[in-house]
C-alpha cells in the first residue's frame, strides 16, 4: 500500500546529540506536576457526558506495515466538540473561574481551543469573548457563536488575533484563557495541558497490558505533545520512542530541538493542518519537549486529504474513522517511516512494535472535511 505521492518532500531528523535529552520524570513534573495531572482527571472525569474516547486498532494498516499494533486515539468522540482540545480550554476555564460567575473569559484561537473555552464558559454560565483571524473559516466562528461566545474577527493571522485579545482583555479586565504561554503567563496554559493528559490516563487503561513502543505526537505550539510526554511520565510503565510531527512550513519544534533553544519560524504559507501551523513553541511545552524529543518529522500538506479519506473508508481499520486534517499527520509519518528502510531500522519499527497515533480531531469544520475527502 503506497499512499504517499511520489516526490512529496517529508523530512525526518534524528537529534542523537540533543544535549538536553534525558527524559527525567522529575524534570518533567517541574513543568507539569503529577498533582496537576491527577487533579485534571479527577475533575474532568466527573463532568456530565464524560466518557473515554475509543482507542481503535488500525489492524489493516499494521498488517500492511508489518507492525504488531497501531493504536489510534479517536478524539472525534470527545464530548460533542470533536477534538481533544475540549479537555484543555474548558478545564482551564473551570480553574480560573473558581466558581465565580462574574468573570468574562477571552481567548484567541484557530478554532478548536476557542470552541472548548466557549463550551467551558457556557457550562459555567460565564460570558466569553473569542478572537479569530481572518483565515479562520466562518463555520468555525459560527460553532463558537452557537455556544454563546461573542466572536471577534481580526485582520491578519493568528498572532494578530492574539495581540488583539491581549489588548482588549487588558483594557476590560477580562480573564485570558490561552493555550500558549509567554513570560508572566504560565499558569493557565499549564491548566490547559493538564486537561489534555486525561487522554494518556485513558490510553493507559485501554491498552490491556500491551506496551506502547512508539508514540507519534502532533505539534503546533507544543501543548498537546508536551502534555502527552507528561502523561507518559505519569501513567506508562515504560518510555516509548517519541516522535514529533509538524507541517514543513511551521516546523518550530524541529528547528528548536536542532539548536537547543526556541526558534521562531516565519510562516510563508498557512498549512492545511491549521491547528499545527504555529511559528513558535510555547514556553511551558518547550521545557518538557527539549528534554524528551530526539526524533522529528515535518510533512507537506500533499497527502492529508488522501489519508483522511482512507481513514474514513475503512482502509486502515475495521471501522470508518472521521479524521480531520490535523489527525492525518501521525498516520502519514508512520507510513513514511516504514516505507524508508533506513528510517524504519533507525526507529526500530518492526513486528514487535505497538505504535500509538492521535486522531486529535474529527470533522470540526464539516464543510472543509467534505471538500477534502471528496478530492480525487
Amino acid at each position: 500500500m503506497t499512499i504517499l505521492s511520489n516526490g512529496h518532500q517529508w523530512k525526518y531528523s534524528e537529534f542523537t546529540d540533543n544535549a538536553n535529552y534525558s527524559f527525567d520524570k522529575n524534570q518533567i513534573f517541574k513543568s507539569l506536576s503529577s498533582k496537576d495531572i491527577d487533579d485534571a482527571y479527577a475533575s474532568i472525569s466527573k463532568w456530565k457526558g464524560y466518557a473515554p474516547t475509543p482507542l481503535i486498532s488500525l489492524n489493516k494498516l499494521s498488517k500492511e506495515l508489518n507492525l504488531k499494533n497501531i493504536f489510534y486515539k479517536d478524539e472525534h468522540k470527545r464530548f460533542n466538540l470533536k477534538s481533544f482540545k475540549a479537555l484543555g480550554g474548558a478545564y482551564a476555564v473551570e480553574k480560573v473561574s473558581k466558581g465565580s460567575k462574574d468573570i468574562i473569559v477571552a481567548t484567541a484561537t484557530a478554532g478548536n481551543h476557542g470552541r472548548s473555552v466557549a463550551w467551558g464558559a457556557k457550562r459555567l454560565g460565564l460570558k466569553c469573548k473569542i478572537f479569530i483571524s481572518e483565515f479562520v473559516s466562518d463555520a468555525r466562528g459560527e460553532a463558537m457563536s452557537k455556544l454563546g461566545a461573542d466572536v471577534v474577527k481580526v485582520k491578519g493571522n493568528y498572532e494578530k488575533s492574539l495581540i488583539e485579545c491581549i489588548k482588549q482583555s487588558t483594557e476590560n479586565n477580562w480573564q485570558i484563557v490561552q493555550d500558549v504561554a509567554w513570560k508572566d503567563y504560565m499558569i493557565v496554559p499549564k491548566y490547559t495541558m493538564a486537561g489534555y493528559t486525561v487522554m494518556m490516563k485513558e490510553i493507559a487503561d485501554q491498552i490491556n497490558k500491551e506496551k506502547i513502543t512508539h508514540i507519534i505526537l502532533q505539534a503546533g505550539v507544543g501543548g498537546m505533545a508536551a502534555a502527552m510526554v507528561a502523561g507518559i511520565a505519569r501513567y506508562l510503565e515504560n518510555i516509548p520512542t517519541i516522535i514529533v510531527v509538524e507541517p514543513d512550513s511551521a516546523a518550530c519544534v524541529m528547528e528548536s530541538i536542532k539548536t537547543g533553544k526556541i526558534e521562531k519560524i516565519d510562516i510563508k504559507r498557512e498549512s492545511l493542518m491549521g491547528g499545527m501551523s504555529c511559528g513558535e513553541v510555547s514556553l511551558v511545552p518547550w521545557e518538557i519537549l527539549k528534554n524528551s524529543v530526539k526524533h522529528c518529522i515535518s510533512l507537506p500538506d500533499d497527502d492529508i486529504a488522501k489519508t483522511m479519506k482512507l481513514l474514513g473508508n475503512s482502509s486502515f481499520s475495521e471501522e470508518k474513522i472521521i479524521a480531520g486534517e490535523n489527525s492525518a499527520p501521525g498516520v502519514i509519518s508512520l507510513i513514511s517511516s516504514c516505507e524508508d528502510e533506513v528510517i524504519k531500522k533507525k526507529l526500530q519499527l518492526n513486528e514487535k512494535s505497538n505504535v500509538l497515533v492521535f486522531g486529535c480531531e474529527g470533522d470540526t469544520d464539516q464543510e472543509m472535511y467534505k471538500k477534502l475527502i471528496n478530492q480525487n
